[in-house]
Order: C-alpha cells, then sequence, then structure tokens
C-alpha cells in the first residue's frame, strides 16, 4: 500500500464524535468529490472515491449523521487508466435536500446556492471543525509522495478560488500551503517535510505522522553520514596529493644538486618525507630530532617546494 494509501485508511477509521466535526467533513467531501442535480422536490446527491477506504467513512458519515442508507456501486473506468470508482448515491431527493441544507449548501428560499466557495464559513468556524474539513478535503482529492524519494503533500480542487480558500484554512495551522494550477486542476500543496508533519498532525493522523518522522530521521543520519564521510574523503585526497607534490619536489632536487645542498633541517625533512611517503604533517614532525610540530614540517616543505620550482 502506498504512504498516501496509509493515511487514508488511517484517516477513514477517524470518526468526528460531534456532529458538527461530521457534517464539517462531509461539506468537503461533497465540495471535491460530490456530484448534486435536481430531483423533483430535492436534490440527488453523488459520491465519488478511488479509495475504498474513503468511501467506507462517506457511507459512515452519512449513516450517522442524517441516518441515511446510500446505494453503493463499484464501476471501472478506462480513462486516463483503469481502476474501481466507489459510488455513494443519495437517490431520496428530499434527503439529499435535507443533507445540503445541513451543509449551508441551500439559502432560506429553498435554493441551491452552489459558488465557487468551497466551504460556507459557518461549518468551520471551531477549530475542530477546520481540522474535521482538512482531513475530508484530503480523503477527497489528497495525496503524499513516498518520503523515501521525496516530500510532497497536495490536494486537487476543481476551481482556483476553491484552491485558494483551502489553502488558506489550512494556513489558519501556521502552515505555509501554496496554490498552483495542473492542466485544468488546482493544487494546494506543501513541500516542506516539518510542514507535512504538522498538517498530518492537524488530521489527526498520527501513526502516519510518526512513520514519516522514522524515515525523516533515518534519512537526516545517512545525509550527515554521506557528509561525513565525502568531507574526510576530500581531505584525504587534499592530503595525498600534497604527498605526492613534497615527494616530487625532493626527488627532483636530489637529482639536480643533492640533499646534502640544502640546509640540515630542511635536508632532514626532506629524507624523512622519502622514507615516509604516506605519513601526516603531524606523524611527519614526530619522526624529526628534535620533533616539530605540523606548522614548522609545512614551513619547511614550502622552502623545499620554492627550491624545486626555482630549479625546475
Amino acid at each position: 500500500m502506498s504512504f498516501s494509501g496509509k493515511i487514508k485508511e488511517e484517516l477513514s477509521r477517524h470518526i468526528p464524535k460531534s456532529r458538527h466535526c461530521q457534517l464539517a467533513e462531509l461539506a468537503a467531501a461533497i465540495a471535491l468529490s460530490g456530484k448534486i442535480k435536481p430531483d423533483g422536490d430535492g436534490y440527488d446527491i453523488m459520491l465519488s472515491s478511488e479509495n475504498m477506504a474513503a468511501a467506507r467513512k462517506y457511507f459512515t458519515l452519512l449513516k450517522k449523521t442524517f441516518n441515511i442508507n446510500t446505494d453503493i456501486s463499484v464501476r471501472e473506468t478506462d480513462y486516463p487508466r483503469r481502476t474501481k470508482v466507489c459510488e455513494l448515491h443519495v437517490a431520496d431527493g428530499r434527503a439529499g435536500k435535507g443533507i445540503l441544507e445541513s451543509l449551508k449548501l441551500i439559502d432560506q428560499e429553498g435554493v441551491l446556492n452552489l459558488t465557487d466557495h468551497i466551504v460556507n464559513g459557518l461549518l468551520i468556524q471551531k477549530t475542530c471543525c477546520r481540522r474535521a474539513f482538512i482531513r475530508g478535503a484530503f480523503l477527497a482529492s489528497g495525496s503524499v509522495s513516498d518520503p523515501e524519494k521525496s516530500y510532497h503533500f497536495e490536494i486537487v480542487c476543481p476551481e482556483k478560488t476553491m484552491a485558494e480558500e483551502l489553502a488558506r484554512i489550512i494556513n489558519v495551522f501556521d502552515l505555509d500551503s501554496k496554490v498552483t494550477s495542473r492542466k485544468n486542476s488546482y493544487i494546494v500543496y506543501i513541500k516542506e517535510s516539518s510542514q507535512i508533519v504538522e498538517i498530518l498532525n492537524v488530521m489527526e493522523a498520527h501513526v502516519a505522522l510518526m512513520e514519516l518522522e522514522n524515515i525523516r530521521i533515518l534519512k537526516s543520519m545517512r545525509n550527515s553520514v554521506n557528509r561525513k564521510v565525502n568531507c574526510e574523503t576530500a581531505n584525504l585526497n587534499k592530503v595525498v596529493s600534497a604527498a605526492v607534490k613534497q615527494t616530487e619536489d625532493i626527488k627532483l632536487i636530489r637529482d639536480k644538486m643533492g640533499l646534502d645542498a640544502l640546509p640540515d633541517n630542511l635536508a632532514e625533512v626532506a629524507r624523512v618525507r622519502l622514507e615516509n611517503p604516506d605519513v601526516t604533517l603531524k606523524e611527519l614532525g614526530e619522526m624529526l630530532d628534535p620533533p616539530v610540530g605540523k606548522s614548522g614540517v609545512n614551513h619547511r616543505l614550502r622552502k623545499i617546494s620554492e627550491i624545486a620550482d626555482s630549479l625546475r
């Protein structure tokens, strides 16, 4: 199961206890995955989802909130890919009208008021209701990429104004969601891993949150180890390159003028370097008599390099 699938499976088992939160979650489902059409004196409502867990939750919410049994069917689509879609149909027009009245989608005159607003503000006045609404929106059309590969959270909206409104609702929780377009849809997205952790907490997907945190910790540790290894490798390469250059300089001086022509302190370090081409400057200094510090050895080798350059 994908990481998104795990989150939706967890969220599908989270049934709000309060009716106002149940209504907020249903409002998100109808806004992002519902279809409404007039039916006699009422309205026909269809909810669809490719995720069976989400469909089960829609059924449970409708049963608990309105005591309505919906007709359920599963069909297979061919475009854009072959997949199964679960559809919940509220065929009773009067029951559908009662649902829409509770979701503030019908005005006082009984007229359906479908605007490009994603939700009536009266339904999400409380913090718990905003959490429920975001949870419902994610169940309806959200996804999270595999955190082993990348960090990306998104919810797809059909209209730009709906996406911007959803982003504002999300950002009430000190998050920084943004909106972009993709083909004929608008995407509310979050890229920062820490913010994805936070929105999982907002939706109360705590098991998925812990899994994501564990992956983040492991990736951070791997990155830290890789940085240290790369740093040590780079330092080792520098040491080896410097030692090779020093040995070449000393051999040039030996062949051109002889090491005895050097001052005693330079001749001593030259001979020790030729005998120990792999040791560090610190170890080289400890082999001298008397021992010399790393900076002292480096100074002598620079003098030797200058003499070799003049010979070249």
